[in-house]
């Protein structure tokens, strides 16, 4: 998938500025697709170059001028091919995997470290979603959301992210104890 496709599905939701689109991913996008606001920057550059969206600039008088982006409907078009062809498997790549595989050779400690960040992080990022998510229902129940809510795509990404982080805390936890285990009987 590319970052084009991600910023069109973002655009989804309406008007927005750069700034607005990053802290959108910040927000919701970030739990499947990770794009630097620089990266979002560029794209937007070469998005508006090929047609498929439009900027419109608002001014504003105590601060610079911003630029609003809207999908045309080439962007619209694209968007349509997009969720019509099958998307290809995803891979996981990920450094602490590799720590991890390789702790019998390394410093435990170090490992374990990483773990308990990892941790910490997903913990983070749960609690972040659940408030997304509570703004999502907005007191309504999740049945009543999907079936009431104009567009559900955000919810359901939410709610991906949310299980992939409740799975690396587990995840986590769970090495931890083990690799916890290992060292205590190790240093006997």
């Amino acid at each position: 998938m590319s970052l084009r496709n991600a910023v069109l599905a973002t655009l989804l939701e309406g008007e927005a500025s750069g700034y607005d689109l990053s802290k959108s991913f910040d927000a919701g996008v970030a739990n499947f697709w990770m794009a630097t606001p620089q990266q979002l920057y560029r794209e937007l550059e070469k998005m508006a170059a090929q047609g498929l969206i439009q900027a419109r600039v608002v001014e504003q008088e105590r601060r610079p001028n911003k630029r609003l982006f809207s999908l045309t409907e080439a962007g619209h078009r694209a968007l349509y091919e997009f969720t019509a062809a099958p998307p290809r498997p995803g891979a996981m790549r990920e450094e602490l995997m590799v720590q991890v595989q390789a702790v019998d050779a390394g410093d435990v400690e170090a490992v374990m470290n990483a773990l308990r960040e990892r941790k910490s992080w997903a913990e983070s990022k749960i609690a972040r979603f659940e408030r997304i998510r509570a703004h999502f229902l907005g007191g309504r129940t999740e049945e009543e959301h999907l079936a009431t809510a104009d567009r559900i795509g955000p919810y359901l990404t939410l709610m991906r992210g949310l299980a992939f982080e409740r799975e690396n805390l587990r995840w986590c936890e769970d090495t931890l104890a083990i690799l916890d285990r290992r060292s205590r009987v190790h240093a006997e």
